[in-house]
């Protein structure tokens, strides 16, 4: 998921707009001013001093206009590795063999991380089974799902966070860790989803923003969820599929917003389909979008089915549309069916 930015370069990474780079530029200062108080120690280390020296040049492109461009090939860095690494002074394209090693190793790693963060394969509790679909365009993901039980049932997050690769990656995995920490406090789902927005807003830099789906539901049916800016979910039943709109704005934008709560009762039989604009803005050769009315369409084709017939059906249908090309953005979608 993109979001549009207001100036400055334009890059593979995305827009490097003004407010990042004022936040880089207090970042910078900040670690300039611990690096002279720990280099002047008398145990300090010369690292310190070669640290500082590299933090006073990002601070002088910065100063000239050049920060964020390769000082190779003078194309635009990616923006996501800048606001994880503002020293950084080479795109992608021309890191050394050493670094473009050590790059890919940290990308390794990541992606078994997140791994480890997406529920079982097989979740069922409680008359409720779920099956999702978790596929990254890269090695990492800026796509967030996840099932939590409680004492009355369960709680189902499916989010998109704002870009791609490993900034965005960073982000999923901690909105994991936020939502699984309030999920212990037995929270009202508008007063989890405005906590967990005020975490975000306070621990992000601007421009990162998240939408999500967050939702409980019980043993005999009901559904409780939020909506923060997310793609429409859909109640798929014998009788109809019906769209369900968000209702508030995504995670991050504003710190005080409220998140208003909607009901659903399925009954035995229902499912709940939940996706990321990894399906709906996938392209075809001529570059129109999937779309959420297609979504809509194969849902009601696919009512009866059970949810891995449900998916299998989605991707079968996006592979087809796409004409196999290159994944473009991450892809997740969740299948909730309440079997009795």
């Amino acid at each position: 998921m993109d979001f549009p930015g207001t100036k400055q370069q334009i890059s593979d990474g995305g827009p490097m707009v003004t407010t990042e780079l004022s936040y880089l530029r207090n970042e910078l200062e900040i670690r300039r001013q611990r690096l002279l108080e720990a280099s002047s120690a008398q145990a300090a280390d010369a690292s310190l001093r070669q640290l500082l020296a590299s933090v006073d040049a990002a601070l002088s492109r910065l100063d000239t206009g050049t920060f964020g461009i390769c000082e190779q090939c003078h194309d635009s860095i990616e923006a996501d590795r800048l606001l994880s690494d503002p020293l950084i002074r080479f795109c992608l394209d021309h890191l050394s063999q050493e670094e473009q090693r050590a790059l890919e190793n940290d990308l390794a790693m990541a992606a078994r991380i997140q791994r480890t963060l997406l529920p079982r394969r097989d979740w069922a509790i409680d008359g409720w089974k779920a099956r999702y679909h978790y596929q990254p365009a890269n090695m990492v993901s800026g796509d967030y799902c996840d099932l939590i039980e409680s004492n009355d049932g369960f709680l189902f997050l499916l989010g998109d966070v704002a870009g791609k690769g490993v900034a965005a990656s960073m982000l999923m995995s901690h909105l994991h860790a936020t939502f699984r920490t309030l999920a212990e406090q037995n929270l009202p789902l508008p007063i989890l989803m405005e906590h967990a927005n005020r975490l975000f807003c306070e621990s992000t830099t601007a421009g990162q923003f998240a939408t999500m789906i967050v939702g409980s539901a019980t043993p005999d049916g009901n559904v409780e969820y939020v909506s923060a800016g997310h793609l429409p979910l859909f109640h798929v039943s014998s009788a109809d599929v019906y769209p369900r709109e968000a209702t508030g704005v995504p995670l991050g934008m504003f710190s005080s917003t409220h998140f208003p709560k909607c009901e659903v009762k399925l009954a035995p039989g229902d499912k709940l389909l939940l996706y990321t604009d990894g399906l709906t803005e996938t392209a075809d050769a001529s570059g129109k979008e999937y779309g959420v009315a297609r979504v809509h369409e194969l849902a009601k084709r696919y009512a009866a089915a059970e949810p891995q017939e449900l998916l299998s059906a989605y991707l079968n249908e996006l592979n087809l549309f796409s004409a196999s090309a290159k994944q473009a953005d991450d892809l997740t979608l969740m299948v909730l069916h309440r079997t009795h």
